[in-house]
């Protein structure tokens, strides 16, 4: 079966959750109204990295971006994503949430690689548990930016049973080959989807690459967007990760017992 996804490649207002929560909230329902299942915000999306000020910026899982994406995904029956600033017990963390067309939060995953050259582990906690989630009868995994960097983290998720390989990210514009090399990479290794979406526009410190995309479980680029704001659309069909895997066994042949 088909499923439509948009990924939402956004500017983000430096620190300002109101006016992210404003401008996501006109953006999920164009992406709703255009068909699509699956609604893909970017890294940090409220908040960018403003992290010095999370203090007074951060939400719990019950906090007002949370309610938005929950009320989006009722009214539209559609399943939406992304990372948002977490306060929990006096600390912080990069989580990436997840709320199905029921509303149901069926994603909390907590950012695992902290990235130094953001100052991120000067300010955040890492996680310490996957992202793997399932939408309907698809098992999916959902990861971080940096994270991506790490494919025995994303080879973890794939052996815990993942099909789609869902990613958000604040990926800098020096830096985009990496982020296209990484993910197409990823595809292939694993025999997935890879669905990411990076943000677009700039900070006091970063330009932003933008190139949101979606890459088959052959490493076929099947939709790619460039540096501007965009909802980039694509149509995958996650039964081909059955034949593909199939057709070269990788996982069948796997050597673990050489691996230590």
């Amino acid at each position: 079966m088909t499923s439509k996804i948009a990924m939402i490649q956004m500017d983000i207002a430096f620190g300002n959750p109101e006016e992210n929560r404003k401008q996501a909230a006109a953006k999920i329902e164009e992406a709703a109204q255009s068909g699509s299942e699956f609604i893909l915000l970017p890294e940090l999306w409220t908040t960018g990295y403003d992290l010095p000020r999370f203090e007074d910026i951060a939400e719990g899982l019950d906090g007002p971006s949370h309610q938005l994406m929950k009320e989006k995904a009722v009214r539209y029956g559609v399943t939406i994503a992304g990372s948002l600033a977490e306060k929990k017990d006096g600390n912080y963390y990069n989580t990436l949430v997840a709320y199905d067309a029921g509303g149901e939060r069926v994603l909390d995953y907590r950012k695992a690689h902290l990235f130094r050259l953001m100052d991120e582990e000067k300010y955040l906690e890492s996680g310490d548990a996957k992202g793997n989630f399932t939408v309907g009868d698809v098992p999916l995994a959902g990861v971080i930016c940096y994270d991506i960097r790490f494919p025995e983290w994303m080879r973890t998720h794939m052996l815990n049973g993942a099909r789609g390989l869902f990613v958000v990210a604040e990926w800098p514009e020096p830096r985009i080959d990496h982020w296209r090399s990484l993910l197409i990479s990823r595809a292939i290794e694993n025999q997935c989807f890879v669905i990411a979406c990076n943000r677009a526009g700039a900070d006091a410190n970063n330009t932003f690459g933008g190139h949101s995309m979606v890459i088959n479980p052959w490493g076929e680029v099947l939709a790619e967007a460039g540096l501007d704001e965009e909802i980039l659309y694509a149509s995958i069909d996650f039964k081909e990760v059955e034949a593909i895997r199939e057709q070269i066994p990788i996982f069948q042949d796997r050597r673990p017992d050489l691996y230590k």
